[in-house]
Formats: C-alpha cells, sequence, structure tokens
C-alpha cells in the first residue's frame, strides 16, 4: 500500500489497494471477510453464498490466483499519470447492477486503470463510457455516464459480471485463471436464475465461459455448441423448463468501437433485445 489519496468521489483518503472495509463507495466487503487464496476454496465459498451480497464481498477480497494479485496490485501501487493523484481499487471488480436482474451482461475482465482503479466493473475507461451510454439510451441506467463508485449511477433490470474478477496482463487471462474464477461466475448466474431472461455476452470469450457455465449447471446447451457473432443468439434451458436467452455482442473495445466494427446501432440493436418484453 503507498500514501492516502483522495477518492474523487468522496474526498475520503485511501490507500492504493484499498483494504476491505476501510468506506470505500460500494465496497461489499467488511474486513473480516474471508479471502479464497486456493481455487478449491474458491469453489467452497462460491456454493456457500447464500445472496448476491454476499457472493460479491467474497469476491472482492479473492486472492487465489497470485499472478493477477500481483499484477493487479502493481498497476495500482505504480498508477498511470492521468490518475497519479486518486488511490486504485487494486482488487477483484464483483459483479454489479440490479439484484433481481432479467439480464446479466457477460464481459471479460476488469481493465487496469479502469474497473482496476474505481472499483466498479466497467467504469472509468472508454468500455464502460460505450456501455454505460448504450444502457442509458435502452432505459436500463438512470444516467449514460460511469466514472467513479460515487457517481450515482444505477441500473434497473440488468447485472454486469465477467468470467475473471481481476485486471490481467494484457487483458488475456490464463485457461487456469479462467477456471479458477469460474466457481464465482457459476454461483451468480444460480443467484440470478429465479428471474433471468437473458445474457448478453461481449465477445467471443464471454460466450464460450457463458456455455460452460450453463454446462456446468446442467442447462441443456445447442448441439452443436452455438457459435459466437454478434446478434448471435441461443437458447439455453434450465433444468425447470425455462429459457435463458444467450445473446452475442462484439465486445465494447476501442480495437472494435475505434475502428467501426461495433458501432452504436449495433450496439443499440442487442442493447434493446435485453429489454423485458
Amino acid at each position: 500500500m503507498d500514501q492516502l489519496l483522495p477518492h474523487p468521489g468522496t474526498s475520503v483518503p485511501h490507500p492504493s489497494p484499498v483494504p476491505p472495509g476501510s468506506g470505500w463507495p460500494g465496497d461489499p466487503a467488511p474486513s473480516d471477510t474471508i479471502r479464497a487464496t486456493t481455487p478449491p476454496q474458491v469453489a467452497r465459498l462460491a456454493a456457500r453464498a447464500r445472496a448476491l451480497d454476499e457472493l460479491d464481498a467474497l469476491v472482492s477480497v479473492c486472492r487465489a490466483c497470485p499472478g493477477l494479485v500481483q499484477w493487479r496490485e502493481q498497476v495500482a501501487g505504480q498508477k498511470r499519470a492521468a490518475y497519479a493523484d486518486q488511490p486504485y481499487w487494486g482488487r477483484p471488480a464483483p459483479g454489479w447492477g440490479d439484484p433481481q436482474a432479467h439480464a446479466l451482461i457477460v464481459g471479460l475482465a476488469p481493465a487496469a486503470h479502469g474497473a482496476n482503479r474505481t472499483g466498479r466493473i466497467f467504469t472509468g475507461d472508454r468500455s464502460g463510457d460505450w456501455l454505460y451510454a448504450a444502457l442509458h439510451r435502452a432505459g436500463l441506467a438512470n444516467q449514460p455516464t460511469s466514472s467513479h463508485a460515487a457517481d450515482g449511477l444505477e441500473l434497473t433490470g440488468v447485472r454486469i459480471t465477467a468470467p475473471v474478477h481481476c485486471a490481467p496482463p494484457q487483458n488475456l487471462p490464463t485457461t487456469t485463471e479462467k477456471a479458477t474464477c469460474a466457481p464465482w461466475l457459476d454461483r451468480e448466474i444460480q443467484l440470478l436464475s429465479p428471474h433471468l431472461e437473458s445474457i448478453l455476452a461481449l465477445g467471443g470469450i464471454a460466450w464460450t465461459e457463458t456455455l460452460r457455465t450453463a454446462r456446468r449447471l446442467g442447462w441443456t446447451v445447442p448441439k452443436p455448441a452455438p457459435k459466437f457473432g454478434h446478434g448471435a443468439e441461443a437458447p439455453l434451458e434450465m433444468p425447470d423448463g425455462r429459457t435463458v436467452r444467450l445473446i452475442g455482442c462484439y465486445h465494447v473495445s476501442q480495437q472494435n468501437t475505434f475502428t467501426g466494427r461495433l458501432t452504436e446501432t449495433m450496439l443499440d440493436e442487442v442493447m434493446g433485445k435485453l429489454r423485458r418484453a
């Protein structure tokens, strides 16, 4: 941890990384939250979580991937020059949004200077700018911007998560890191399942990891496995017979939005599918 710096929304000073229970806005974890340090512990703790707020607290203090812990905390200590006057969250970014969401958006992993800095998924970077603006246009967010965890943003009917909750080097988590983090996503979708109607996968990795989660949960997945594509759809049947619609969307990365591979119109079209009929 380095010197204390004021949070941009509350002006409360924090070190980087931020200890749980120290007053960061939106921090779901009290100081005594159990920390998973191995993959088996992740699996056990995830299975025991009885509510999303409990799951989010456990996710936010996880230390089961040594390489990711080292990287996220290194970034939090070194900072980007533009944010040198701010504290960095430097911990896993849990899922966030409406706890009774009928729609779930699945990304990839937190950005090193986005959610790893702000503590809220897809917040504080260009990808988040695109995503939350589209959610606002679709009537699923109360404002079009997401700058920090105390900015007043609220989501209605939708929650956002990722298969990997720590910022990875080069934005590319390893196969082992994805497998270690998988029980968190499994349990999150289980807890959302009573209301869940649709899942929007941002990119091919999110699509693949969502299909893997569905299979682990005993859902029926079409065969052959549905292929990812922008606007692609696949029905996933829960054991109780209800169907969740999986929808594909190109990731809101700068690589896609700057080149025009993903346009606002294309994003709005898939967002429209998330709204309850």
